[in-house]
């Protein structure tokens, strides 16, 4: 580490796959705290754990460079999580954060909630995989009315269901920050997709929302479409791996008719016959702005 305190031009660092451990953490927090210049930190894929994650906080509370921090693959708890909370309520430069596969769970979501209704910088937050249930969703649906400033939220490959669906759909309600949500893999059914889509008639800020592998079938596609005709700022939508059939697609394809914003579409992978399919082409030849992936 006294290499990199030397080198006083390095702006982004690699190290990615490494067996840092604990130790490694703790060096690299100690250098972060003096470093003026390092705006990008890979260190996924280390086991730092919960303790690593103590002394990389504690240098975020100094450091007023660091932009990008990815901590993905790194056995973070709950912890963990409380640690990097406390030091995003007095950080001020910090804008990506990736926690993608860790074991945060309900309890360290809470925290990281809290501190987004004191933070002022991070625009992304990514929790995908981090055995997130409903009580998570209901966290971040708080902050997420009173944040204003992340833009990004990654929440796939996780277990919100419908209640959490739900939790998230009313703060989207009031939000007017965020623009990217991913919510994909959440055993989400055509009841959330009703709640995300009453969301979407009153909501004008999000412009992508990825419900890739869920649970919606004809009914939930039947609400997102009614959605998608009072909608004006939603641009790309994903519905890939659900069980949407030939009803569905008709109504999808009766609201990209009168939808002037919509230019994104993946549908692929659901339950469509060829006649669904048809609904759907004819929507491609006669918009050709829409890009219709089936």
């Amino acid at each position: 580490m006294d290499s990199h305190r030397r080198y006083k031009t390095l702006t982004t660092l690699q190290l990615c796959r490494n067996k840092m451990g604990l130790q490694g953490a703790i060096h690299l927090a100690n250098t972060l705290k003096d470093n003026k210049t390092i705006t990008t930190l890979d260190i996924g894929l280390n086991e730092i754990g919960d303790q690593g994650a103590y002394y990389l906080a504690d240098a975020l509370r100094q450091n007023q460079a660091l932009i990008k921090l990815n901590l993905q693959l790194n056995q973070i708890g709950a912890q963990g999580a409380e640690y990097l909370a406390n030091s995003l309520q007095q950080n001020q430069t910090l804008t990506n954060l990736n926690l993608h596969y860790n074991q945060i769970d309900d309890e360290g979501v809470k925290y990281l909630a809290n501190a987004l209704q004191q933070n002022k910088t991070l625009t992304t937050l990514n929790l995908i995989h981090n055995q997130i249930g409903e009580q998570g969703a209901y966290h971040l649906a708080n902050a997420l009315q009173i944040n204003q400033t992340l833009t990004t939220l990654y929440i796939a490959e996780n277990q919100i269901g419908d209640q959490g669906a739900q939790h998230l759909a009313n703060a989207l309600e009031r939000n007017q920050t965020l623009i990217i949500l991913y919510v994909a893999k959440n055993q989400i059914s055509d009841q959330g997709a009703q709640y995300f889509a009453n969301a979407l008639q009153k909501n004008q800020t999000l412009t992508r929302l990825n419900l890739k592998a869920n649970q919606i079938s004809d009914q939930g596609a039947c609400h997102l479409a009614n959605a998608l005709l009072q909608n004006k700022t939603l641009t790309r939508l994903n519905l890939k791996w659900n069980q949407i059939g030939d009803q569905g697609a008709c109504h999808l394809a009766t609201a990209l008719h009168q939808n002037k914003t919509l230019s994104f579409l993946d549908i692929r992978c659901n339950n469509m016959s060829d006649d669904g399919k048809d609904y759907l082409l004819e929507i491609r030849e006669d918009y050709p702005r829409i890009k219709l992936i089936l």
